[in-house]
């Protein structure tokens, strides 16, 4: 799948648009950036609550697509900046992480 259509989905709004051509390998859901650190998958979607800089940084070391952002939760103007320089999809959600997971998952994430 295309990150094209995950910036589609109506309960997300666009932060930073990233590559919409760039393909999709699955979703990753966490809130420790240790973890993601060695764990999230390149070309992922990484689904969590933690909105600061070092999100960005991690999302960068690991070749994250896209990082969807949770429960409400948004990133400053400066690593917003960030993103959009470094071509880093950023999106914004109200819903909870596993639900936001679930409907990326069933837009066609294989």
């Amino acid at each position: 799948m295309k990150l094209e259509k995950i910036l589609e989905l109506p309960e997300c709004r666009t932060l930073s648009e990233g590559d919409p051509n760039r393909e999709i390998s699955r979703v990753f859901c966490c809130d420790l950036l240790s973890i993601a650190m060695g764990k999230a998958p390149a070309d992922g979607v990484w689904v969590t609550v933690m909105g600061n800089k070092n999100t960005l940084a991690v999302a960068s070391l690991t070749d994250t697509a896209c990082i969807v952002l949770a429960e409400g939760v948004s990133l400053d103007e400066g690593t917003l900046a960030k993103a959009r320089e470094e071509r880093i999809a950023i999106l914004a959600t109200k819903l909870p992480v596993f639900d936001i997971a679930l409907e990326i998952y069933q837009a066609g994430i294989e």
